[in-house]
């Protein structure tokens, strides 16, 4: 008998798929950059223009990313993805006790708007798409972006990027949260109100399956808990009075690429059919408000520390799924991140990764290429089928924040976790260099570590910096921030204001805690 092969989304593939598995499907009035944009957002998708291609980067001091940034610069990259540390992600200053141990590790140190203009020194912002991936202190980061665009004398109406701005994934899956649900969710509708005047060519939130896949979903459930999301922050959205078909423009999606090449193309197209009817249920009119637009980023679980030079074939495999699929934007992971942060070399080999699918495989040359695959859409319904199952059981529970509440997503995952790491050490699911195919002596490869000493660094410069400020002008600022935070004005003006005047980044999440409390 031979053994049924299944997608760790538990969907059966069959031997052989036919003209028959699509007659049910109805796919005649599909058309690229139609609703429900299964096919595509545009009608040429990349014959019109690439996706943007991205290296996520972020290390150490504003001075040493600079350095990183202006490299990927002149080696091709179109936008700039920025990662942040650790202390920055959960609101605390460099020199907080709590910082110690990981002051510049996993991304660069931003305590004030000092360290935002050495970040960018010499990078306009008006030529430049930049994503942030930054939630909880999302609004601090951006109100820093927009300080120092100001202070290049750019036109707010031409600054193009994303924030990512997504706290509910944060409580189901990451848990780089500050503050409870509730408070966080004002936060996120005071950045829809006010970039829709201030910045309106402005992503204002990248709601992300990216780490909900990380934390061990499947493609199925990455979906349905990222549209459930989604749909929530709409639904806030809408109940502060924000016109949908203004706000849903700048809504965009960030989504992960893993090994299983037609899942993952299959889930990236069920995903835009999913989120258009979503929209045009919540009431959307406007077509652009109904498109779902995503950022990629291959899939960092994915990669192995044993044999690291075989996370090339993976990253080339999931870039693939990626365009194939009608990505917007696009970031590869350097073959040696399971080890530390990429090195130079790893990078650039990321990047050419993106560079050679564009320009030598032939694979955007036309829309949608897997179009018309028995194989293929049969695997998108399949998909959009378990997607919707699951997103109603959601909405029966109450929504997203119900359902994070009751812990459901959060065991959803857990359970998709453990049978995936099951299959791994029973030999179910082979992973090359890891239970199959080892070898006994491997070649060592160069690694990139931070040093300790940049939390003096940072430190240091926090000092200088408060012994030069305003100190009246600081206070004053934080006492309105706080004023506002217990009452409904807008936060960002007040918040763009704080950091004009040197507020850190600490000090106004601080202000917010004594308002909010901390979610635990």
């Amino acid at each position: 008998m031979p053994v049924n092969k299944m997608t760790d989304s538990e969907i059966e593939i069959k031997a052989c798929y036919t003209a028959e598995d699509l007659v049910a499907l109805d796919l005649n009035h599909d058309r690229p950059g139609q609703f429900p944009y299964t096919r595509g957002v545009q009608p040429d998708m990349y014959r019109g223009k690439l996706w943007t291609m991205r290296q996520y980067a972020g290390f150490s001091t504003a001075e040493e990313s600079n350095k990183r940034y202006h490299y990927l610069l002149s080696q091709g990259v179109m936008g700039l993805s920025v990662a942040f540390d650790l202390p920055t992600q959960i609101g605390y200053d460099s020199d907080h006790a709590l910082s110690e141990g990981e002051v510049g590790k996993v991304g660069v140190a931003i305590d004030s708007l000092e360290d935002m203009e050495l970040l960018f020194k010499d990078i306009e912002l008006e030529k430049v798409s930049t994503s942030m991936t930054i939630n909880a202190t999302g609004f601090i980061l951006l109100a820093m972006y927009v300080a120092l665009a100001k202070r290049q004398g750019a036109d707010l109406n031409k600054i193009t990027g994303t924030i990512q701005n997504d706290i509910l994934k944060e409580y189901a899956a990451r848990g780089t949260y500050i503050y409870p649900p509730k408070p966080s969710m004002r936060i996120i509708t005071d950045i829809f109100e006010w970039c829709s005047t201030s910045l309106p060519k402005w992503n204002t939130i990248s709601i992300s399956g990216y780490h909900i896949r990380e934390a061990g979903s499947t493609a199925v459930q990455e979906i349905a808990f990222t549209l459930s999301n989604g749909k929530a922050y709409v639904e806030a959205a809408l109940a502060k009075g924000l016109d949908i078909n203004v706000f849903g423009k700048r809504l965009s999606f960030f989504f992960n690429a893993h090994n299983n090449l037609f899942e993952e193309v299959a889930k990236f197209r069920a995903a835009r059919k999913m989120w258009a009817r979503i929209m045009k249920d919540l009431g959307a009119t406007d077509e652009k408000a109904m498109m779902l637009r995503f950022h990629t980023q291959t899939g960092g679980a994915t990669l192995t520390a044993q044999q690291p030079l075989n996370n090339i074939s993976r990253v080339t495999i999931q870039t693939l799924a990626a365009v194939l699929g009608g990505t917007q934007s696009l970031h590869t992971n350097g073959y040696d991140e399971a080890l530390s942060l990429p090195t130079e070399e790893a990078a650039r080999i990321a990047l050419r990764t993106q560079q050679i699918v564009a320009f030598e495989s032939g694979a955007p040359d036309t829309v949608d290429p897997l179009a018309g695959s028995y194989f293929v859409e049969s695997l998108t319904a399949e998909v959009e089928n378990k997607a919707w199952e699951l997103l109603n059981k959601i909405t029966a529970m109450g929504g997203s924040v119900s359902a994070i509440e009751q812990g459901f997503m959060q065991e959803e995952i857990a359970r998709s976790a453990f049978e995936y790491q099951r299959n791994i050490e029973n030999g179910d699911k082979i992973i090359v260099g890891v239970n199959k195919f080892t070898i006994d002596k491997e070649n060592p490869v160069p690694g990139f570590k931070i040093d300790d000493s940049i939390r003096q660094l940072q430190t240091a410069k926090l000092a200088e910096l408060k012994s030069k400020r305003n100190q009246t002008k600081v206070d004053q600022c934080l006492s309105a921030i706080k004023a506002a935070a217990a009452g409904s004005s807008n936060l960002m003006p007040l918040v763009v204001e704080a950091v004009e005047t040197y507020c850190t980044l600490g000090e106004i999440a601080d202000t917010l805690r004594q308002v909010y409390g901390e979610h635990k």
